[in-house]
């Protein structure tokens, strides 16, 4: 399934996606990597955003 998804992402006229990866600060102090797949218009609005 995972190379049908890569296929069309691929396309000429497809959307662009970027991979965003941000460290964040659990209740105990570690911290943690959460990783998301965005829209290339929207990385400023998750980078921005908390949590």
């Amino acid at each position: 399934m995972a190379k049908k998804v890569v296929a069309t992402l691929k396309q000429p006229g497809g959307a662009k996606f970027a991979r965003v990866i941000r460290a964040v600060k659990s209740a105990d102090g570690n911290y943690t990597y959460k990783e998301e797949m965005v829209p290339e218009e929207e990385v400023k609005n998750v980078l921005a955003k908390k949590g």
